[in-house]
């Protein structure tokens, strides 16, 4: 398979090399295992079940005792919205342990959450929590239907803190890899972030995939994804294109409030001689926003001229007409 290849730098063939480089965006081959990936694939495409065949050959075929203290047990975590959802990814590892009996000689001990092996390892599965994966050696987290996790930073565990918690118990093991995979959902969060400042970017240490349910499954027959594509576009395109949605922003798309932001500039001094005002926009507890406070001078009669002068400079540097439009 071409995403395993890329994920471990594996010689390629003529035909997975330009898959490669079509569900990338890359034009050079990899050149060193990933320790940092996202899969991004459209609906049946087997990601649970890669997600699994990563997690038992690293779980297998590496001796990470020389990383672990005495005592130590260094864990492959399978991450997921719930514990119902991360077991189906534990049945297909049950599967592939069992069925190889150079494998199955290894399970020391089998629970509902997951296996000890003989080689100081634990296969165990948890929930999307910051504080379930802390405290834990880990040598590879796997995170499935991550574009469905909690984006909120008011939230308990929103999905970037779970991340941020999982990478420290990675640093102590040379080939760690953390494996993101997940259907595409709205252009916020974990998922789309990876997307936007990794993908097609070559020798960056953090791999992006992202292909269509049929380039990963073509015996998904075309039949049925046509059907869902002239039943509701918008939902085809991100459960069976693998794209990211446009049709769920709130109030202004992310694009349009980019386009209007300076990188890098968080607030600027107040000036002599400009009414300031105050806008308050309360969270409304849906996780798909924040409790805002932002101050502002009293600018709304310079809008219109501003736009108009917009029109006539295109080639100059600063929002795009379509923000002034939806501004």
């Amino acid at each position: 398979m071409a995403f395993l290849a890329t994920l471990f730098a594996l010689e390629m063939s003529p035909t997975q090399l330009q898959l490669y480089r079509n569900c990338t965006g890359r034009r050079k081959p990899p050149t060193s295992v990933a320790r940092y990936a996202y899969l991004i694939c459209g609906r049946r495409a087997g990601k649970s079940f890669i997600l699994a065949l990563v997690a038992t050959f690293l779980a297998c075929f590496f001796d990470y005792r020389p990383y672990l203290a005495p005592g130590e047990r260094g864990t492959v975590m399978i991450v997921a919205s719930d514990r119902r959802q991360a077991r189906t990814i534990l049945r297909y590892i049950r599967a592939l342990l069992k069925q190889v009996p150079l494998l199955a000689r290894m399970i020391v001990r089998e629970t509902a959450e997951g296996f000890d092996l003989d080689n100081r390892v634990t296969i165990e599965i948890s929930t999307a929590s910051m504080k379930s994966v802390r405290g834990y050696t880990v040598v590879a987290a796997l995170l499935d239907e991550a574009a469905f996790f909690t984006t909120d930073e008011g939230s308990a565990s929103p999905d970037a803190e779970i991340v941020k918690a999982i990478k420290p118990a990675m640093s102590t093991i040379p080939n760690a890899m953390l494996l993101v995979a997940s259907s595409p959902y709205a252009k916020r969060g974990i998922l789309y972030e990876a997307h936007r400042d990794h993908f097609g970017k070559d020798g960056d240490p953090t791999l992006v995939w992202q292909a269509d349910t049929r380039t990963m499954n073509p015996s998904v027959p075309q039949s049925e994804i046509d059907e869902a594509y002239a039943a509701d576009p918008a939902t085809a395109s991100a459960e069976f294109g693998a794209l990211f949605r446009n049709d769920i922003e709130s109030y202004i798309s992310l694009d349009a409030v980019l386009a209007c932001v300076s990188d890098g500039i968080y607030e600027r001094p107040a000036e002599r001689g400009i009414t300031y005002s105050a806008f308050l926009d309360p969270s409304g507890g849906s996780g798909q926003d924040s409790y805002t406070l932002t101050i502002g001078p009293r600018l709304l009669a310079a809008i219109m001229p501003t736009a108009r002068t917009a029109r006539t400079c295109r080639k100059r540097q600063g929002p795009s007409n379509s923000a002034i439009h939806e501004a």
